[in-house]
């Protein structure tokens, strides 16, 4: 069987994908299982891989989906859950909304502070939905609510759920997570530094309305930025975007308070927070708990700290699941892990919040259940991603895109994960389809592979911009039902854009030597 039929078939799950979820409208979950199963039967009749090696690659990633990745998603929106059952949601909103008057500050501190935090912490559409519900509560435009959250959650996509796209492309890939995080914030810093001014454009219909807000924004966009760029580097991807949204939130609270800003009429919003004058440190301190334990539990675990990482992660178990040639081995840390150290701060965060324990497993029943589609869905792609790259498949669709790209090759890379991210809805799933890929690709080129990598995470969030699932998550929010093609008309050409940059980028930082 020549190359390019193989190319061909290798192709058909993700081909199956594309049209499955954006032609036919199949739910997400079920397009996934059926890919496992055409998968399956390719990698058996043209790979002849044998039983045992097809059925112990999906038994991987099974394991490697279950354990950190759904662990963590289901951790972290329990804990989102449990502060709408106690309310401190609310009182999140209303301290959020007293901060200013001006439509453009509170869009700022709503949309990219507290929405880039939410996508660290939670992800899955909690960055989009809780702050274009918000905007539209203070009677912000509906439909620009919510375009302005779908351009901001693009490239914190990467550094979301607490890391998690990330730590799957070093788990799929075998490379070093710190660097991968390191790569991916160099290569969006172009694209994140430009999203607060296109942010602010949207929200005030036109470029009016960055004037006399200019110092403002750079304020905002470089507490956010130069914080998530150091964290990532130094410390890894699991903090980037929550570091990066509380120094940036803290920022923008201070400045809209001391930095004299001239009144705008054109811009003005009554203030509906001022209700919080009457809330109390202790009651504060309540609302944000179980954040705040969070990002202690993981700053104090994490390898800046290594009296307290090191003995918490000796409890693990490496695990070969491959019976072929070269196994990965996946290391289970049962501790040391987010997803524990989230459950395990939302658990004392309800405490605070005078949540009792029956409640709390109720909350976290209620999670689960509620998050099977997304389960099934997620081991679905990671079974796939395993099968096409132990049998091959990924190894030969490489060598068609290398010997038809060659060196150009980046130019098209943050294309594919705009595709993944499209077709999938989250930067987990498209890099699980596309980060062997990816890898792959550069190593046949001799390109830096973190480059590619990275390029694949960015990709992945532009596409999220535009998304099915992201988009009706939005017109939910902000009900707009019915309005999606509204929504979108007004979405792509950022993503367009975006993606544009992003392959000049890819291409031209190290065609001329800076990476």
């Amino acid at each position: 069987m020549n190359s390019i039929t193989l190319f061909i078939l290798a192709l058909l799950p993700i081909i199956w994908l594309i049209v499955a979820m954006s032609v036919l409208k199949i739910p997400g979950w079920k397009a996934c299982l059926i890919a496992l199963a055409l998968t399956w039967v390719e990698a058996r009749i043209f790979w002849k891989l044998p039983l045992l090696h097809t059925a112990t690659a999906a038994a991987e990633g099974v394991a490697n989906a279950l354990w950190p990745i759904i662990i963590v998603i289901l951790a972290a929106l329990f804990v989102y859950n449990l502060t709408l059952e106690t309310g401190a949601m609310e009182k999140i909103k209303a301290m959020l909304a007293s901060v200013s008057t001006d439509k453009r500050v509170l869009a700022l501190l709503i949309a990219f502070g507290f929405g880039n935090f939410m996508e660290g912490m939670a992800g899955f559409g909690t960055a989009v939905a809780i702050p274009a519900g918000i905007l539209v509560g203070l009677g912000f435009s509906p439909l620009l609510s919510v375009v302005t959250c779908l351009v901001i959650n693009s490239t914190p996509t990467a550094f979301g759920s607490v890391g998690v796209p990330v730590n799957t492309m070093a788990n799929i890939t075998g490379l070093n997570a710190a660097q991968i995080a390191g790569s991916t914030a160099l290569i969006q810093l172009v694209i994140q530094f430009l999203i607060p001014f296109f942010a602010v454009i949207i929200i005030g219909e036109g470029f009016k309305a960055l004037k006399g807000l200019i110092p403002f924004i750079l304020i905002a966009d470089l507490s956010f930025v130069i914080p998530e760029v150091l964290t990532a580097t130094f410390i890894g991807p699991d903090l980037g975007d929550i570091i990066g949204a509380i120094v940036s939130m803290l920022v923008m609270i201070l400045c809209a308070f001391k930095l004299p800003m001239a009144e705008n009429e054109t811009f003005r919003v009554e203030n509906p927070g001022s209700g919080t004058d009457r809330l109390r440190a202790g009651e504060v301190f309540r609302s944000w708990a179980p954040f705040i334990l969070i990002f202690l539990f993981l700053l104090l675990s994490s390898q800046i700290v290594p009296f307290i990482h090191d003995p918490l992660a000796q409890f693990n178990s490496p695990v070969k699941f491959y019976a072929g040639e070269n196994p990965a081995t996946l290391t289970f840390f049962w501790v040391n892990t987010p997803g524990v150290l989230i459950l395990l701060a939302g658990f004392i965060g309800g405490r605070i919040q005078h949540a009792g324990f029956p409640t709390m497993f109720r909350v976290l029943g209620r999670t689960v259940r509620s998050n099977i589609k997304t389960i099934l869905t997620i081991c679905s792609v990671l079974a796939v991603a395993k099968i096409m790259g132990y049998s091959g498949m990924i190894g030969d669709i490489a060598k068609i895109l290398v010997a038809a790209t060659g060196s150009f090759f980046p130019l098209i890379s943050p294309l594919i994960g705009t595709i993944g991210g499209f077709v999938t809805g989250s930067g987990t799933s498209t890099t699980a389809l596309f980060g062997g890929l990816q890898v792959q690709t550069a190593r046949a080129i001799g390109a830096n592979q973190y480059w590619l990598a990275a390029a694949n995470l960015m990709g992945a969030g532009l596409g999220k911009m535009i998304c099915p699932q992201s988009i009706a998550i939005g017109s939910a929010a902000a009900g707009l039902e019915g309005a999606e093609s509204k929504i979108l008309s007004a979405t792509i050409r950022y993503t367009l854009l975006f993606v544009v940059i992003a392959g000049l980028l890819c291409y031209g930082l190290p065609a001329l030597g800076l990476v």
